[in-house]
């Protein structure tokens, strides 16, 4: 899908501890900084839908199972991806896509490298039920 991309993620394995690479300025997909958060979701809730008009998103599984879907509203079109430490990926969402996602294991947390800070009138949110994908 236009204005989506999928980074394989480096995982380095030690005894006393792993490191999981999340993302660097020469990376695919790095559009700036603005800001880092950690966003949690229980287990079968999904949050969504969002589109932001000027953030990327740069969003990564860091405990857990997600699902993520995006929309193309333009194209009518769908692009989904489970992300978890298991499948672990970075996901670049561009702008003026729709995007929700959906909490698959027991605990889950995302990180978002976002290339602005958060600002409340810069997307737009509708009810999950007004963009019919089967979740």
């Amino acid at each position: 899908m236009d204005g989506v991309i999928l980074t394989p993620l480096k995982q380095i394995y030690n005894p006393k501890g792993d490191i999981f690479h999340a993302m660097k300025k020469s990376d695919s997909g790095y559009d700036g900084f603005g800001e880092a958060y950690f966003s949690t979701i229980h287990k079968g809730d999904i949050k969504g839908w969002k589109k932001h008009t000027k953030m990327t998103l740069n969003l990564i599984v860091c405990l857990g199972e997600i699902r993520f879907v995006v929309y193309d509203d333009l194209k009518d079109e769908f692009f989904s991806v489970k992300l978890s430490h298991q499948n672990y990926q970075r996901l670049t969402i561009k702008n003026g896509l729709w995007m929700a996602f959906e909490g698959l294991g027991e605990d889950n947390m995302l990180l978002n490298l976002a290339n602005l800070e958060h600002n409340p009138s810069e997307s737009i949110s509708v009810n999950i039920d007004e963009i019919k994908y089967n979740f």
